[in-house]
């Protein structure tokens, strides 16, 4: 995967796209970042359903005998 970085993301815009008015290229980034962040919120939603179902699949082992070990990070 390609490392994204400010510097990729203007030379991406300048070598590979039709000429953009100054406008058009901050509503094209404006957009970007609306749906990004719309991307993360929903991210961090199936992160906690994920979580949630963890924790009942532990919670059930732990009362069938079974020692859960958490890894420390």
């Amino acid at each position: 995967m390609t490392k994204v970085s400010k510097d990729n993301l203007k030379n991406a815009f300048e070598n590979n796209q039709p000429k953009l008015s100054k406008e058009e290229e901050i509503g094209f980034h404006k957009g970007a970042l609306n749906t990004l962040a719309n991307e993360r919120v929903e991210l961090f939603k199936m992160l906690q359903n994920v979580e949630t179902i963890m924790q009942a699949h532990m919670k059930r082992l732990e009362e069938l005998g079974v020692k859960i070990q958490q890894v420390k990070k």
